[in-house]
């Protein structure tokens, strides 16, 4: 029996230029030549081929943000962090994408929640020349890349909305390079940048706006280094809306009369699914992968990883909030708030099988994973400071495997009167993650607060103008993943592209 398909379009040229053609060839040298290339060789060594037909918007921007190493802080496959279209699913469920392609806005949405810098432009707000400007300077570093939003059908090719990545330019011939993410469909090609601008300065039909492109750089500071947002959970768009819509009208309407009331309003009532919202991130890696030893690489990461869990309890709100979680409350109220508390050890052993069972080939489910013992060892740093490795041996099945997870801690200052046992503070847990996030919240969110004078105390505790550098860039990725995810769930994401106002 016959079966339908199609392998591969002929590329309609002109207008266009095949970029294996002779001719392709020979505008790519002088173009190369010119210094107008230097970002087509990070871009084309993460080419990828968009893996639906509808995930061109995902396919682009993962390309992107792996040719700028900004690290996703969560896992792709096996132990690996990586960006991939499956990971992009924060701003738009993937079945949606899948079915109907993704917006313009929401994929700067994503971009921004991914850590990365973005200046997005529809046409409408900008124009030929400037686009022109934006594409001169962009392919003479490998700082950043344009992604560009198009309707096919006035390249003459086939299909209508597209995104594709643009991986160089030709001044003389004012001809830009297309790495299109369909490579099924066709192959990279040079195109007139006047008729890529015709192309973007068309409508989509779905959201009624103008297409256009985005300058997508890499952060100064590498965001979530050691706490990120979770939209893997659906419990992520009820946090949200009670951060960001409940949380102000509360403090509006309680009679809250000093620090403790405002942190008391925010935190009874809390989703019970908060702690699925905001996470610590842990790295994992075999035992026998380098013995005892790290790198220079992780000794640098973990070192910075402390200093920032140093920091955030310094602050004067971590204060507030530990005095408030160890005040008259029961314990039953507490972990009604937050989750019950556990150990470093009963952590590293969750890790240690969450961690086996990402290393492990096998497909068993995570409850089949028991990690037996955990034994905290020190390791010598930079200037001889001790780090903290947790060893773990994890039975899955008939497998036994021995794992280690790199844990920031702070250690404490004992006395002859303090608890051996008492490892509060040591490492990330419930007191630092409740500041962490609430430093987050926007500052409007405290203005409801009746008392004038409580609310320049509070603001002058969450203020990022008082934090550190490095407390400072991951309070405000964080409030930057917040406020996309309100604009998301109010889908005001294509009518604001700015990055959000912090």
């Amino acid at each position: 029996m016959a079966m339908a398909g199609l392998y591969r379009r002929s590329l309609p040229s002109p207008p266009a230029i095949d970029f294996s053609s002779t001719e392709g060839k020979g505008i790519f040298l002088e173009a190369l030549q010119n210094g107008t290339m230097e970002g087509f060789y990070k871009l084309i060594s993460y080419f990828q081929t968009q893996s639906e037909p509808a995930y061109c918007g995902l396919a682009s921007l993962s390309m992107v943000l792996n040719a700028l190493a900004i690290d996703p802080g969560r896992t792709w496959k096996g132990p690996w962090r990586w960006f991939d279209e499956s990971m992009l699913d924060c701003c738009e469920p993937l079945e949606k994408v899948r079915a109907k392609g993704i917006s313009f806005g929401k994929l700067t949405c994503l971009a921004h929640c991914a850590g990365a810098n973005v200046q997005a432009f529809r046409t409408k707000e900008s124009s030929i020349s400037e686009f022109r400007n934006q594409i001169k300077a962009c392919t003479k570093s490998d700082d950043y890349h344009i992604v560009s939003s198009y309707h096919r059908g006035l390249l003459k090719q086939t299909g209508t909305g597209h995104f594709s990545p643009l991986g160089g330019y030709h001044a003389e011939r004012d001809m830009v390079l297309i790495l299109d993410v369909a490579r099924f469909k066709y192959p990279p090609h040079w195109i007139p940048l006047t008729l890529l601008w015709d192309a973007m300065d068309t409508v989509d039909a779905a959201t009624g706006e103008h297409r256009g492109y985005m300058l997508i750089s890499r952060q100064q500071q590498q965001p979530s280094l050691l706490y990120t947002l979770s939209c893997k959970h659906d419990s992520w768009a009820s946090v949200s809306k009670y951060l960001m819509e409940d949380v102000p009208l509360l403090l509006k309407s309680e009679n809250v009369k000093d620090i403790e009331d405002a942190i008391s309003v925010v935190c009874m009532s809390l989703p019970s699914n908060f702690r699925d919202f905001i996470k610590w991130v842990a790295e994992v890696r075999r035992r026998e992968d380098d013995g005892q030893s790290l790198s220079q690489e992780e000794i640098q990461r973990l070192a910075l990883k402390e200093e920032l869990l140093k920091q955030v309890q310094e602050t004067g709100l971590y204060k507030y909030v530990n005095k408030f979680l160890s005040s008259a409350y029961s314990c039953s109220k507490k972990a009604a708030m937050l989750g019950d508390e556990h150990s470093l050890s009963d952590v590293t052993a969750a890790v240690c099988c969450e961690g086996a069972k990402l290393l492990s080939s096998q497909s068993e489910p995570s409850g089949n994973y028991c990690c037996k013992k955990t034994c905290l060892k020190l390791v010598r740093g930079d200037g001889g400071k001790p780090l903290a490795l947790v060893s773990g041996s994890v039975k899955g099945g008939e497998s036994k495997q021995g794992l280690q997870i790199l844990v920031p801690v702070k250690y404490k200052e004992t006395s002859c009167c303090s608890d051996p046992n008492d490892c509060s503070g040591m490492y990330p847990a419930a007191n630092d993650l409740l500041t962490v996030l609430l430093l987050a919240l926007p500052l409007k969110t405290w203005s409801g607060i009746k008392i004038d004078r409580l609310v320049q105390d509070i603001r002058s505790l969450v203020s990022t103008d008082n934090l550190p550098d490095l407390l400072k860039e991951e309070v405000l990725h964080l409030r930057r993943q917040l406020i996309i995810l309100k604009r998301c769930q109010d889908n005001e994401e294509d009518g604001d592209l700015s990055a959000p106002p912090l």
